[in-house]
């Protein structure tokens, strides 16, 4: 019986070598990371170099390793790999550790995928789970461990994976999730960050904040028992609230018409690699004077427009009866249409009345607008209004946080205005505001 048992082993280690045989020299030329060129969008700035517009498919902000914090590597490593610095590309105790971990559970569970790995599915194989592609990301892995260091493997992982939101890269992640660079991060956003790999839909903050701090948590208690972080660390990150980046800022920059300017001369001359190849185009623009031209012309048109009087609701949605689930789905899926317009937000009434009108805001708040914050509206709230003016259960409307500490409600305005300014030494541009709101 032994001898069988032998026998096979050594029939199945043959096989095994003569497939690696024959498929290692097929494998894909190394080329494409020996000569990473990521594709980073066309970015425009003001002259005080603030980020007025950006522009391309994919979100990048390319990183070298050595500028990459500590603890936001070993935080990767927590999450993704803790041997990485150790194995050869493929880790035999994490293969033994996700089998055994597999067999308890009666389910295929957990996989044991090495960052080296991940770089070889992500740049050359699909994402099919068949033996002969994990079969050739394990040879490639190989041969990647074989050809570049493990700073230059991690370097691509930390440039190269995808985290959700389209931001390619932990660098351009820190910026779409939390709006600062990587060395800004917190501890706990750190371990936010580290957790998205494993599944960036399943756990991204802005659509899954539940499932995102359950992920987070697990990466900080991995960190904690490889004494990445200390007890005090661990504990003040497992209590940091959930901020992340204002997600109206990309839709009501100032410089949206300057940046749009910038975009189509640029595309006229380098056409599609605009997108890709990284271009700074840096402005006469200064962001002072283009926030205090945008605020005065808002201000302005919205002060002349208010003078003609309320004009009724945006639109009107068919609301489904009560409070429920299909009630809440409806809303959520409807306010995912809806522009912010500044500090001008979209809500949808779900009652009305002469003295109070509840409404339904992006992220499930409800605000409640009474006294003071109806007078603007009052004539959509009369009994005498007509349809297309009152405002009722289902209806779109604006509102706004009064300085005062209430919720009113407004109106986009119908009249149209533009500004700009110049530097009359020089005539560079200081500001420029082409309308109300880009967007529209």
């Amino acid at each position: 019986m032994a001898g069988v048992f032998l026998g096979g082993v050594v029939l199945v280690a043959g096989a095994a070598a003569i497939a690696i045989i024959i498929t290692y020299p097929r494998l894909q030329s190394l080329d494409v990371i020996t000569d990473y060129r990521p594709k980073i969008p066309l970015r425009v700035y003001s002259a005080d170099n603030q980020l007025l517009g950006e522009f391309g498919e994919e979100r990048r902000s390319f990183s070298r390793i050595h500028e990459v914090p500590q603890l936001m590597k070993q935080a990767v490593l927590a999450a993704e790999d803790e041997r990485f610095y150790q194995h050869s590309g493929i880790d035999y105790l994490g293969i033994l550790r996700a089998a055994v971990g597999n067999l308890v559970s009666g389910h295929a569970r957990s996989g044991a995928s090495t960052i080296t790995m991940q770089v070889a599915k992500n740049f050359f194989l699909s994402s099919e789970k068949t033996f002969t592609r994990k079969f050739n990301e394990a040879l490639l892995a190989f041969k990647i461990e074989h050809t570049l260091s493990k700073d230059q493997i991690l370097e691509l992982y930390f440039n190269q994976i995808y985290l959700g939101q389209r931001a390619y890269g932990f660098g351009a992640a820190a910026q779409t999730y939390y709006g600062k660079p990587l060395g800004e991060l917190s501890v706990a956003q750190m371990a936010m960050l580290a957790g998205l790999p494993k599944a960036p839909s399943a756990y991204n903050p802005i659509v899954n904040p539940d499932r995102a701090k359950l992920r987070q948590q697990y990466v900080l208690r991995r960190m904690r028992e490889l004494n990445f972080i200390t007890q005090d660390q661990y504990e003040q990150a497992l209590n940091e609230p959930l901020h992340l980046a204002s997600q109206v800022a990309e839709t009501s920059q100032p410089g949206q018409y300057v940046a749009e300017m910038v975009r189509q001369a640029m595309y006229e001359r380098y056409k599609e690699a605009a997108y890709t190849e990284g271009f700074k185009v840096y402005t006469t623009v200064d962001s002072r004077h283009q926030k205090w031209a945008y605020d005065a012309l808002r201000a302005g048109l919205i002060d002349y427009d208010r003078k003609t009087g309320y004009r009724g609701p945006e639109s009107f949605l068919d609301l489904p009866s009560g409070d429920g689930e299909d009630v809440t789905e409806a809303l959520d899926e409807a306010m995912g249409d809806l522009r912010d317009s500044g500090d001008m937000l979209p809500a949808i009434v779900l009652s009305a009345s002469p003295s109070e009108v509840r409404a339904y805001m992006r992220g499930g708040k409800t605000a409640s607008i009474k006294g003071a914050g109806l007078d603007f509206a009052r004539r959509g709230l009369s009994s005498k209004a007509s349809s297309q003016l009152q405002i009722r259960r289902g209806a779109v409307i604006r509102v706004q946080a009064n300085p005062k500490g209430y919720w009113e409600i407004v109106e986009m305005p119908e009249v149209e205005g533009a500004f700009v300014s110049l530097d009359t030494r020089t005539g560079a541009v200081k500001s420029l505001i082409g309308g109300f709101d880009f967007n529209r």
